[in-house]
């Protein structure tokens, strides 16, 4: 078992993790706009990833191609969880809900390229995360807190952006990378990008593949984790001058997965995408107050076809279960920037947009008996609801000075939701929502290598998916009565950010503390009483807050190390009780020693006790079963350059083959053949190896 980690979450020992990790680091910029071009390689410069750092005021950018320990599984979630106040919902071997501040689902807004995809499953078995490959992406942007109005309504936690870089090109070239990985539980992984084009068009290509068997806890137990998952995506692109471009891209994946959370298995996870997008460059005029520089369209649909079952991935002999939800999500957007040209003062950029998204959810599920798989491809699918929704936005980054700048924006959304299910208390209702975003923040530079800021965001919106469908009148899965949370009034999160970057000749890194105010804050429980089928969602006032900072510091020539923490807080007011499903306090460091040519290092990582619960009580990702304990766990990797475009990593996770759960996670299901565990527990000691080509 793991040792006691003796990490009190009192605001003494908070305040002096934060002040031992605090030689921190801040980028010059001023604006928060990250602008980038392809390169011809996709091996980055740091050879194994222990950590990401904030890169200016709450924006954070990482490469998702780079090694990384602890090794992550082959989805988004995973990959966002080295960085300080994410934390992942542990399901089996991959779709794990990310959380970021202790907010999860829609308050945690996924944008891949633009466009924003939706999960098609009622039990988040294929949260947005679920059909993220993150080697397919150039680099991974994070920005915490309602702190932008660009990404939709009712982000408060924050949004994640998995990005593809516009590739230019003078002369004709082809590009790519290519990446092996293997590791414990019989882990494999492919990738390959080939990147081809002239001045005049191109074409990018993206594959990715990853497979894995059960693995086994610190414990030496099996856990009901293994899975199969496969994409490709095309993007053609021509650009005629250099000033015009028009992408036509799609895309498809699929994969199976075993969950040992629950008692069905997800044997399918279909999507499909296509999209299409224009950018043309403006002349501008620097004589203009607002000069426009650039238009952006772009359109795109997404489609999941997902299928969930208890006999395709498991033994049964018994009743037989389907279920096959789909989610059609169609968007568009028109964007106008501009840059600012005010008296004597640094040019600023002015985005104005409009943007509209429809997405309608459909179902159809069936039973059998003996063990015989029942034939629901022959059933028609039911349509249960159906949302769209239509915003427009201004965000302003304007510097006020050489070493001060102010950031702001507005956002109106037009929200409309259809009960179109049968035999509820809702069913056929409408339920229409004007929802109002906005921020302010300002930030300053001081003596050349500090950075302070303090910014307020207001986020409102309206119940998704999965709240407003939960049944508190439900005797079993297929049986539910009239009951419906669908009526939910819309959530509001009024939340002050605020904090500081710093970069010295050894040192850098940030802090960064926050407290928000969640007015209708849309609590999800389970109604054990009833059945445990059932569950409610209602509204409630809450507030939380919390703290994150990150740090690396050059001890010797060749000595690097790296630490970060983060802790959050939460309070249901209106129940007087702890807000559900709070990550506890967590910190991590790490040593590293490294050449031009190869790098070896250590990582721990402690995570305190958490003791605030409230049992059955949280969000629509899970619910608190109920206090952990502490644990840590330490890790070991190495990595050798061999040449400018090969590089062989390798690592050594729970190198002590510790047996641990993270606090977040969801109970262990009684499978057939496995043990039951109060949460799903985390691998134990597992090795890997990962090679990477680049041409």
């Amino acid at each position: 078992m793991a040792r006691s980690f003796n990490i009190q979450r009192h605001p003494l020992t908070l305040a002096i993790c934060i002040a031992s990790s605090m030689a921190v680091q801040a980028e010059e910029t001023s604006s928060m706009a990250v602008q980038a071009e392809e390169t011809s390689s996709g091996i980055s410069d740091t050879i194994v990833v222990t950590t990401s750092q904030a890169e200016q005021p709450l924006l954070l950018i990482t490469d998702p191609k780079a090694p990384r320990q602890p090794l992550p599984a082959a989805d988004g979630a995973d990959l966002l969880k080295n960085i300080p106040g994410f934390s992942v919902v542990r399901k089996g071997g991959s779709d794990g809900d990310p959380v970021l501040r202790g907010m999860a689902a829609s308050r945690l807004g996924i944008i891949l390229d633009g466009e924003q995809i939706l999960g098609g499953c009622g039990m988040r078995m294929d949260p947005p995360t679920a059909y993220v490959f993150p080697e397919a992406y150039d680099q991974v942007t994070v920005l915490k807190g309602p702190q932008s109005v660009k990404y939709g309504p009712g982000t408060s936690a924050g949004v994640v952006h998995f990005e593809r870089k516009d590739p230019t090109f003078d002369t004709a070239a082809i590009s790519g990378d290519a990446s092996l990985l293997y590791a414990s539980a019989d882990r494999n992984d492919q990738m390959a990008h080939i990147l081809a084009g002239n001045p005049n068009a191109y074409l990018k290509l993206n594959a990715t593949r990853a497979d894995a068997n059960n693995y086994e806890d610190g414990n030496g137990n099996e856990v009901h984790s293994a899975y199969t998952r496969w994409s490709t995506d095309a993007t053609v692109g021509l650009t005629p001058n250099d000033n015009s471009r028009f992408e036509l891209s799609a895309g498809r994946s699929d994969g199976e997965a075993r969950y040992a959370d629950r008692s069905m298995d997800g044997s399918k996870f279909d999507r499909k995408n296509i999209g299409g997008r224009w950018v043309q460059q403006l002349a501008g005029n620097d004589s203009n107050a607002i000069s426009p520089r650039a238009i952006e369209a772009r359109v795109y649909r997404n489609r999941i076809d997902h299928v969930m079952d208890n006999y395709s991935l498991r033994s049964n002999s018994g009743m037989t279960m389907v279920s096959n939800p789909d989610r059609d999500t169609k968007g568009a957007l028109l964007s106008l920037t501009s840059d600012t040209n005010l008296s004597d003062l640094p040019a600023g950029e002015l985005e104005v947009g409009l943007d509209w998204q429809s997405n309608s959810h459909r179902l159809r599920s069936a039973t059998g008996m003996m063990g015989i798989a029942p034939d629901y491809e022959s059933l028609t699918r039911q349509d249960d609801m159906r949302f769209t929704s239509t915003g427009l936005y201004a965000e302003l980054s304007q510097p006020t000075g050489y070493f001060s700048s102010l950031h702001l924006g507005l956002r109106l959304n037009k929200d409309y939701a259809r009960d179109l299910r049968s035999g509820f208390e809702t069913s056929g209702e409408d339920d229409r929502n004007t929802l109002k975003n906005a921020f302010v923040r300002y930030e300053q530079v001081m003596r050349g290598n500090h950075r302070w800021y303090v910014g307020v965001g207001h986020s409102e919106r309206a119940a998704d998916y999965w709240e407003r469908s939960k049944t508190p009148a439900a005797t079993s899965m297929m049986m539910k009565g009239s009951a419906s949370s669908f009526d939910l009034a819309p959530e509001a999160t009024t939340q002050l950010d605020l904090g500081m970057l710093h970069t010295s000749g050894k040192a850098r890194g940030s802090v960064s503390v926050f407290y928000a105010v969640h007015n209708n804050y849309i609590l999800v429980e389970q109604l054990p009483d009833i059945s445990s089928y059932a569950s409610n969602a209602r509204n409630i006032s809450a507030r939380s807050w919390g703290a994150e900072a990150d740090a690396s510091f050059k001890l010797a020539e060749r000595w690097q190390g790296t630490s970060s923490a983060a802790w959050v807080h939460g309070q249901n007011l209106t129940d007087h009780q702890p807000l559900g499903q709070m990550p506890p306090l967590e910190v991590k460091f790490g040593l590293n020693y490294q050449t031009d040519d190869w790098e070896a290092g250590v990582l721990w990582r402690g995570v305190a006790a958490q003791n605030r619960v409230a049992v059955n009580s949280g969000t629509v990702v899970g619910q608190d079963i109920g206090q952990s304990p502490a644990f840590q766990v330490t890790s070991l990797h190495a990595a050798w350059k061999i040449t400018p475009a090969l590089r062989l990593s390798s690592g050594i996770d729970n190198l002590f083959d510790r047996a641990y759960a993270e606090h977040i996670s969801r109970s262990g299901a009684a499978i057939a053949g496995y043990e039951t565990d109060t949460r799903v527990n985390e691998p134990g000691r597992t090795l890997w190896l990962k090679g990477q080509y680049s041409f």
